[in-house]
C-alpha cells in the first residue's frame, strides 16, 4: 500500500506492473489479489505482465504455495491463481517506444512482433524465448552469455542497442533484479531496471522506486523506503523461512 501513497491510485493514475507479485514476503496473497482486483476494476488503467515468479514451480519453492496453505488450509487458491498466471502478457510496450518485459531479451526474438507468435498460455518453460523474457539480465560483457540464474541469458550493450534500433524504441525498462537505489540505468541509457520492493526479503535494506512517465515519455523516478512497522513500532518477530535467505 506504500506504493499507492506515493504514486497515487487508479483511475487517477495509470499503472504498469512488471511482474513478481508473489513469493519471498508475508503478504503475497494480499498483494496479488490487490493487483488483480485493480486490473478487473480498471482494465484500461491497469496493466499487469508476468514475472518469473508467476509460475507453479517457483511458487512452490519460494513461499506463495506455503502461504496459501497456511492462510486457507487448502491449495485451491494457489491453484486458481497460478492457473490465471498462464494468461498474463509476457511484455508490454508504451507508446511504441518503451519496451517493458519483466526481465530482458532473448536470442530467439529479434523483433517485438515475434513475441505475438509465442504460445504463452502455459507454465513458464525452462528455456526458450518466453523463459528468456522472464529471466534474462543485462550485463557489462558484450553479446549473449550464460546466466548464473540457471535460466535465461545475460545480454550486453550491443544486444540492447541492436534490439532498440531494430524496433524503433527509446529504451528498455525492466524489473527482476535487486538494485540498491530502486532503479539503475545500464548500457549507456539503453536499459533501466526498476525495483519496487523496499528492504527486499526484510533484510536487504534497499530503496524501492517507481518510474513516473509523462506524455512525452520523460521519466521521473520516485524512491521510497519500506512502510513503518504496524502498532507501537515494535517489530513482530517471526521465524524466517529458508526462501528469505
Amino acid at each position: 500500500m506504500e506504493l499507492f501513497k506515493i504514486a497515487g491510485t487508479a483511475p487517477g493514475t495509470n499503472f504498469l506492473f512488471l511482474g513478481d507479485y508473489v513469493d519471498r514476503g508475508y503478504y503475497s496473497v494480499e498483494t496479488v489479489q490487490i493487483v488483480l482486483a485493480l486490473k478487473v476494476r480498471y482494465p484500461k488503467r491497469v496493466t499487469i505482465i508476468r514475472g518469473n515468479h508467476e509460475s507453479r514451480q517457483i511458487t512452490q519453492v519460494y513461499g506463495f504455495y506455503d502461504e496459501c496453505l497456511r492462510k486457507y488450509g487448502t491449495a485451491n487458491v494457489w491453484k486458481m491463481i497460478t492457473d490465471l498466471f498462464d494468461f498474463l502478457p509476457i511484455a508490454a510496450i508504451v507508446d511504441n517506444q518503451l519496451f517493458c518485459p519483466h526481465a530482458g531479451l532473448s536470442p530467439g526474438l529479434n523483433t517485438i512482433s515475434n513475441i505475438d507468435q509465442l504460445s504463452r498460455f502455459e507454465e513458464v518453460p525452462h528455456e526458450g524465448p518466453m523463459c528468456d523474457l522472464l529471466w534474462s539480465d543485462p550485463d557489462e560483457r558484450p553479446g549473449w552469455g550464460i546466466s548464473p540464474r540457471g535460466a535465461g541469458y545475460t545480454f550486453g550493450q550491443d544486444v540492447s542497442e541492436q534490439f532498440i534500433h531494430t524496433n524503433g524504441l527509446k529504451f528498455i525498462m525492466r524489473a527482476h533484479q535487486l538494485v540498491s537505489d530502486g532503479y539503475c540505468w545500464v548500457h549507456e541509457g539503453s536499459v533501466v531496471t526498476v525495483f519496487s520492493a523496499p528492504n527486499y526479503c526484510y533484510r536487504c535494506g534497499n530503496l524501492a522506486a517507481i518510474c513516473e512517465i509523462d506524455e512525452n515519455l520523460n521519466c521521473k523516478f520516485l524512491q521510497f523506503e519500506h512502510a513503518p512497522p504496524r502498532g507501537s513500532g515494535t517489530e513482530v518477530k517471526r521465524m524466517v523461512p529458508d526462501y528469505f535467505l
